[in-house]
């Protein structure tokens, strides 16, 4: 794989793009490329980005005049390229998180300065024994119908 550092206005979002960014997605991706800088390629067919929309656009809202791409083969067809754009969005968003491990994993981060919530998590607390009064479920008094 090639990498290339082009002009993101030399770029054009897909206007064929399924993916719809949200303000929070962009803010998300945002905060990731402030902490931790570009970290994969765009993914160009035909100056098009492919692969990366989202990531052009926040790219773009923080002022970035130069950005990585990767190209796709020549060979290939417009097809080939939304066939590749689809499976590359499809495969990602059917990965499941393991709460524990990510739960542990945010914490701990948190613990030592990083702040999770601009990569979109919500800052989180270690669990704290709950009051037993508020696991108790509520019950109705057999006699008067009132909340026990």
């Amino acid at each position: 794989m090639k990498l290339e550092k082009v002009k993101v206005s030399g770029l054009k979002h897909d206007p064929e793009n399924a993916r719809l960014h949200s303000k929070k997605n962009l803010e998300a991706i945002a905060g990731s490329l402030k902490q931790f800088g570009q970290r994969r390629p765009l993914v160009v067919w035909d100056n098009i980005v492919i692969a990366g929309n989202g990531t052009l656009q926040a790219a773009k809202n923080l002022g970035w005049l130069e950005i990585e791409i990767t190209r796709t083969p020549e060979e290939w067809s417009h097809h080939e390229a939304r066939a590749y754009a689809l499976a590359d969005n499809r495969t990602a968003e059917l990965a499941d998180w393991d709460s524990n491990v990510l739960t542990d994993q945010l914490i701990e981060l948190d613990s030592v300065g990083f702040d999770v919530s601009q990569w979109g998590f919500m800052t989180l607390e270690p669990p704290t024994d709950p009051d037993p009064i508020d696991i108790l479920p509520d019950r109705l008094c057999p006699h008067c119908g009132l909340t026990i």
